[in-house]
């Protein structure tokens, strides 16, 4: 497979060959969404928390005695059908919500979501930065001269999650160029997951020589 390749101007600087396993990937929709379901619920924090009958304060002794009086029996203050008593079926925060996901079904999914992108038209390949300092002027004319390039209108303007920018390493200066930029997220590309990937509207590949190989060795 090949495709366009662009400078930071927007213009057009050649072409790429990127691999079909990664790129070409039939769409996998449900797939996609047990990784993704699953990815949200491992990053769950757990806060509401509510305490059982054998937590709650008191309750230690029979409030009055089992027979005699005419009334319902009762063991203890602490049942949960008590003002002030326990909480049967609360949420807890040591509830473990961690679901499982194989390394290959988290690629394939993620090769699936930038597939589909691909093929909207929402993944753009620029050779590189040359930002010599970190300032974000330079940043924004980085992206305004993008979204000259047919079909990423958007890039400049969109105010929320606009583009992941995939970089092929680190680079202190780029991402602090684009840091005061809440529109966008820039890191290396190997960082990219699939709930990330389908967060933003449109993925930056920087680099593509060297990016791309950090994303086709997920599997």
């Amino acid at each position: 497979m090949e495709t366009k390749v662009y400078n930071q101007n927007g213009q057009e600087a050649g072409k790429i060959s990127i691999p079909e396993r990664v790129f070409g990937v039939g769409w996998n929709a449900d797939l996609v969404h047990q990784v993704v379901s699953s990815i949200m619920t491992n990053s769950r924090d757990p806060i509401a928390h509510t305490k059982t009958r054998g937590e709650v304060r008191g309750g230690g002794r029979k409030p009055w005695q089992q027979k005699g009086l005419g009334r319902a029996r009762h063991g203890s203050t602490r049942s949960p059908i008590w003002v002030g008593g326990g909480v049967t079926h609360g949420p807890r925060n040591d509830k473990n919500f961690d679901r499982k996901v194989n390394k290959k079904m988290k690629a394939k999914a993620l090769y699936s979501i930038i597939s589909k992108k691909f093929n909207d038209g929402e993944v753009l390949f620029v050779e590189d930065f040359s930002i010599t300092a970190p300032k974000t002027k330079e940043a924004k004319n980085i992206l305004i001269s993008l979204s000259k390039i047919k079909g990423y209108e958007k890039l400049a303007n969109k105010r929320k999650n606009s583009a992941f920018i995939g970089l092929g390493g680190k680079s202190q200066i780029v991402s602090k160029s684009f840091a005061n930029l809440g529109n966008v997220l820039v890191t290396e590309l190997r960082n990219l997951n699939p709930v990330t990937a389908l967060s933003y509207k449109y993925l930056i590949v920087v680099n593509p020589n060297e990016s791309i190989k950090t994303i086709d060795n997920k599997i």
